[in-house]
């Protein structure tokens, strides 16, 4: 009788701690949940983490055009510019160092900036002073800006997408811990389709 009454007393107890672990699990992913969608807001986003990117055409300042759904296989950088943005004058060179020059040759790899509202002789400017060779495309009338964030939201912020087309991360403004997140998310991704 007490083997019986300590077996369901242990029982009870592990029962306790699983649902407990298991409410805390639920509660943190609702957290995360209500975190993700308050950080869009806040960031002035109109898609979010697990969205399909939306599809554009972009032209670049040589005539050429990139349809982003042609991409699609590949994991995808866009990073939205101008060049009188002074924080986007700041990431550029670092987009370049270290993602491009690691990636350019991969494939499997597409990085793409979008410079918004300005004539293509400006993108040309903007990259002389950044020092960047990746593609830099032009938005003349924030049209592709507008499918991503409120066409009002400040610029410098880039879109990672999957393989399927998918957005995983979204960022704002350039702050190096959200930078290097980025960095190491691409890279991995990356090793996940070699």
């Amino acid at each position: 009788m007490v083997k019986h009454l300590l077996f369901v007393l242990i029982i009870a107890l592990v029962w306790g701690a699983c649902s407990s672990s298991a409410k805390k699990n639920v509660g943190l992913a609702q957290k995360q949940d209500t975190l993700q969608v308050q950080d869009t807001r806040d960031r002035q986003y109109l898609v979010k983490v697990g969205d399909p990117a939306p599809d554009f055409e972009m032209t670049f300042p040589n005539g050429e055009k990139i349809k982003l759904s042609d991409l699609r296989g590949k994991v995808v950088m866009l990073q939205f510019t101008a060049s009188w943005c002074g924080v986007c004058r700041k990431e550029m060179p670092y987009i370049e160092k270290e993602i491009w020059q690691k990636h350019k040759a991969n494939p499997q790899f597409a990085l793409y900036g979008i410079d918004r509202e300005e004539p293509a002789e400006k993108i040309q400017v903007l990259r002389d002073a950044t020092g960047v060779t990746y593609p830099v495309g032009m938005d003349p009338d924030a049209g592709i800006f507008g499918l991503y964030a409120e066409k009002d939201a400040g610029i410098t912020r880039n879109i990672i997408i999957d393989r399927e087309g998918k957005i995983v991360m979204l960022t704002r403004l350039f702050e190096e811990e959200e930078f290097n997140e980025m960095v190491s998310l691409i890279d991995k991704l990356l090793r996940a389709t070699s």
